[in-house]
Parts: structure tokens; C-alpha cells; sequence
């Protein structure tokens, strides 16, 4: 793919990790996800607004809106993405905290073929390495009720659903603590005036410290998500 075709997946896929399916996604946002100039956002907005078919729906001071076109090329593009995590983790190796990277450089050049077969290789997977979903072929996504674990009071026993990606730091530290995906946590204890967070992951004899800045990175199951997920695990 040319570098043109490569800017319009990565404001695409901007829109919908800051946006979702149907929020807003504003200048502001997208120049600091992107790490360019918010002028040069504006002119890039009106330019995805302008094709035909248009990617964008864009209004002045209410930011940018994926329409359904724009929504299967971002999910696309994010399904590459999160397959080439999984392959590179899984059959290459690499940490957990290399792959967001390499998959960044790797996402907009696999063909189609390429993608089918990762995912067949991989067992059709539902989940990338930090735990987010890997959408479809048909543009659907993988639910699961989650929460951020700031949300949840002292006392919750949960399991980790998700953790962001985009911190190799944050992931080495996380990894070390044992808190990943699929891991069983408590919250035993929470600071005064936005105080850290006392975890205690089960089976680990230790309880672990967090900060709000590392907490705000990681997602769990809701209670009755967690039920449904034992449930599943006991099935399989």
C-alpha cells in the first residue's frame, strides 16, 4: 500500500479506538494519538470526509464520526493488527511488549491471503496478547463486559480482561507483578485521595502496589462477566 493509503487506515483506526462504533472522535485527540499538528488533522478530516464513498462524517468543533465504510476499514486494519501481536507472540517469540510495535510497521502490507491464513494458523483467535478483541472477518467484535479497574470498589475478586498496549514499560512492569490477562485479582485496598490500588492476584503470596497511572491501564471482567467466563473455562 502507498503512504497515502497508509495515513487514511491510521486516522481510521485513530477515530475508532478514541470513538467506538458512533462517538466523536475531536481534533484534539486525534493530533495527540497521532503526534501531528492539529491544522494538519483538520485538513486530513475534511479530505477523508470529501471521498467517495466518504470515510468520515466531520462537523467543525464536533470532530470526526466513522461512517459504516470507514468502520469496516478501520476494523480491518485493527484485525490485522491485533493477528500480527498473537503471530508474533505466539510463533515468533515475542514479548508482549515488542509486538504492538512490530505489528504497527507489519499492518498495512499483509494482504488478505496473509491475514486469513494467521488467523486459521492461530485457530481463528478472539483475543490479542494484552487481551483486547480481534475483530472478525465480517466486521463484527468479540463481547465481553468489562470494566476499568479503577471503577471497582475494595473487595472485588475479578479476573483481568485487558491491558493497553501501547506502554512496553507499563507492560514489562505488569508482567513481572503476574497481572495479565485471564489473571485472578482482588482489590484488598485502595489509597486515600486518589491512593494507589493493593492487589492481590491469586495464588501469589505477595500483594502487589498500583498506581493510578499503571491501574488506569487495565481492564476486568464485571462480576457477572467473570461468572459466565468460569463457566466457559469449565466447559472447555
Amino acid at each position: 500500500m502507498n503512504s497515502v493509503t497508509e495515513a487514511v487506515d491510521d486516522y481510521l483506526k485513530a477515530i475508532f479506538e478514541i470513538a467506538g462504533d458512533e462517538g466523536r472522535a475531536s481534533t484534539v485527540a486525534l493530533a495527540k494519538r497521532l503526534s501531528v499538528a492539529p491544522a494538519s488533522v483538520t485538513g486530513m478530516l475534511r479530505k477523508l470526509a470529501e471521498q467517495q464513498p466518504p470515510w468520515i462524517e466531520y462537523e467543525k468543533h464536533r470532530g470526526a464520526r466513522l461512517t459504516e465504510h470507514g468502520r469496516l476499514r478501520a476494523l480491518e486494519v485493527i484485525r490485522h493488527h491485533r493477528l500480527l501481536e498473537l503471530f508474533l507472540h505466539d510463533s515468533l517469540g515475542y514479548s508482549w511488549d515488542e509486538v504492538h510495535a512490530e505489528a504497527e510497521k507489519l499492518e498495512h502490507a499483509i494482504s488478505e491471503t496473509f491475514e486469513d491464513r494467521v488467523a486459521q494458523k492461530l485457530g481463528n483467535p478472539e483475543v490479542d496478547p494484552h487481551g483486547h478483541p480481534i475483530p472478525r472477518k465480517d466486521g463484527s467484535i468479540p463481547e465481553r463486559r468489562e470494566a476499568p479497574l479503577l471503577d471497582l470498589p475494595v473487595g472485588t475478586v475479578t479476573r483481568v480482561s485487558r491491558v493497553a498496549d501501547d506502554d512496553p514499560e507499563i507492560l514489562r512492569y505488569l508482567f513481572g507483578l503476574g497481572i495479565v490477562p485471564g489473571a485472578d485479582i482482588e482489590i484488598t485496598e485502595r489509597g486515600p485521595f486518589d491512593g494507589p490500588l493493593i492487589i492481590q492476584v491469586v495464588e501469589q503470596p505477595e500483594a502487589r502496589v498500583l498506581g493510578v497511572r499503571v491501574a488506569r491501564q487495565i481492564h476486568v471482567l464485571t462480576p457477572d462477566a467473570e461468572v459466565e467466563d468460569r463457566a466457559s473455562l469449565s466447559r472447555s
